[in-house]
């Protein structure tokens, strides 16, 4: 299963994915590429492919990409074979912002899609300005698109509210794991469970 996860900068999405990459076997990840400068504590191929404008154009015009988006003065994009590799490995989770949200939603009818919010806007304003890695107008940008992309609600089928970090987590974790417990998802599993029964004196 797909699973997109998407919400304002700041919001903590990615604190909360990393964590339960680090917490729920069978989860892969799905690494974007981006034209925006590499932070100091980000790694190439982990977080990011960090790539030049020209190459994001030449993917882009060949189609490399199931969803990209600029969002922020930079370029940001998820390839089609990243999600075709990793999404036959097991359960893929994708970081992207809700216009990548909104291209996903009309390209792939089995996904699944989670908005993650912060608990209000002075909240949001916030944990920008405490991660001190970003100049006051790309905050004033971030925060002024959070005012539009929060009214995206209706594109998604879960909300996860992250006032706190471990009650988020364990939402998210909830998510994927009941989808996992859904009967058809389990059919292998129950058939072998089913032989035991009939083959029972």
């Amino acid at each position: 299963m797909i699973y997109v996860v998407s919400g304002p900068s700041g919001c903590g999405k990615s604190t909360l994915i990393k964590n339960l990459l680090a917490r729920l076997p069978g989860l892969q990840f799905s690494v974007s590429h981006t034209t925006r400068p590499r932070r100091s504590d980000e790694v190439e191929g982990q977080d990011y492919y960090f790539v030049t404008r020209e190459e994001f154009e030449r993917m882009k015009n060949s189609e490399a990409f199931l969803e990209w988006a600029e969002v922020h003065g930079q370029l940001y994009g998820t390839s089609q074979e990243e999600v075709s590799r990793k999404s036959r490995q097991g359960d893929l989770i994708l970081d992207i912002d809700v216009q990548g949200a909104r291209q996903v939603k009309k390209k792939l009818e089995q996904a699944s899609f989670v908005f993650v919010v912060p608990p209000s806007y002075p909240e949001l304003e916030k944990r920008l300005k405490q991660r001190k890695s970003d100049p006051p107008e790309a905050i004033a940008l971030r925060l002024s698109n959070a005012r539009r992309e929060i009214q995206e609600s209706n594109l998604f089928d879960y909300l996860v509210i992250n006032g706190d970090l471990n009650q988020a987590l364990e939402e998210l974790k909830a998510i994927i794991l009941s989808h996992r417990c859904l009967l058809r998802e389990r059919q292998k599993e129950f058939k072998e469970i089913l032989k035991s029964f009939k083959s029972w004196p």
